[in-house]
């Protein structure tokens, strides 16, 4: 290194120039051997130090964003089911619905590959620079309880409103109590022209009854359906699929199962 060198790494430490450190020697180098000239080594050190920063945010968001899993909507196998609405959510892969305000229904069966949709959209738009929250529908209403609770509700309730994209996974699974419904109203309601994703395993249409109140359900779900993009996801269960198998459980795939002789096998035990 030399004294030029040296002078150089000072204050590109003080602005926190990190990018243009890591690859300073690079840069040098090549800079040295007639490959760079005045103006695009520096072009280049800028451009090493943007990439960083886009590096370290897009990681950033993505740990914010509390996935279960990192998935990618590259990864999923849409030939699993001829059921499946490919061609619908390739579409909504364009995010489209995300620069509109707009929102994402999933819904169908168990095991379809609902959460894995939606986390995959997620990823997508934190790839894009937004900014997304990925939670269970019921946690979420256990959090906001909590919050009636210690008076900390609207804190909470801000944390939801605040990301580009909230999911809310299994939605609709159960009946809810009076008090869930109203916290869901006033978070769809806050969230009004920022973008949601719903999975649920029952059709929109079968939500009403889980409401006690038939005003508050008609006024919230009135505006979330007749928002949002429905697709209906369809088909046997995806799980099986992602289910690690030993060397002999794939040496049978595919191959019928004697069950006669596994029970008969048991029974002279």
């Amino acid at each position: 290194m030399t004294v030029m060198d040296a002078a150089l790494r000072e204050p590109l430490k003080a602005l926190r120039l990190s990018g243009m450190l890591e690859t300073l020697d690079t840069r040098l180098a090549q800079a040295h051997g007639g490959e760079l000239g005045h103006l695009y080594f520096l072009e280049v050190l800028c451009q090493d130090e943007i990439t960083r920063r886009e590096t370290v945010a897009f990681q950033r968001r993505l740990q914010r964003a509390k996935f279960e899993q990192q998935v990618t909507l590259e990864e999923f196998d849409f030939t699993a089911s001829s059921k499946l609405p490919a061609a619908q959510i390739r579409d909504l892969g364009a995010l489209r619905w995300l620069h509109a305000g707009e929102s994402v229904i999933l819904f169908g069966p168990v095991g379809v590959g609902k959460t894995h949709i939606a986390q995959a959209l997620g990823h997508l738009a934190v790839r894009q620079g937004a900014h997304v929250r990925f939670a269970k529908t019921g946690r979420v209403l256990a959090d906001l309880a909590g919050g009636h609770a210690d008076h900390t509700w609207e804190k909470r309730v801000r944390e939801l409103v605040r990301p580009d994209v909230l999911i809310l996974d299994d939605f609709a699974m159960r009946q809810l109590s009076a008090a869930q419904a109203d916290d869901l109203y006033e978070l769809v309601s806050e969230r009004q022209g920022r973008s949601l994703i719903i999975t649920s395993n029952r059709a929109p249409s079968d939500w009403y009854p889980l409401f006690p109140n038939p005003v508050v359900a008609e006024s919230l779900l009135d505006r979330l359906i007749n928002t949002s993009h429905q697709a209906i996801m369809n088909g046997p269960s995806y799980r099986p699929n992602k289910r690690p198998r030993n060397p002999t459980e794939q040496d049978q795939v595919g191959k019928p199962v004697d069950v006669v002789g596994i029970l008969g096998s048991r029974g002279d035990r």
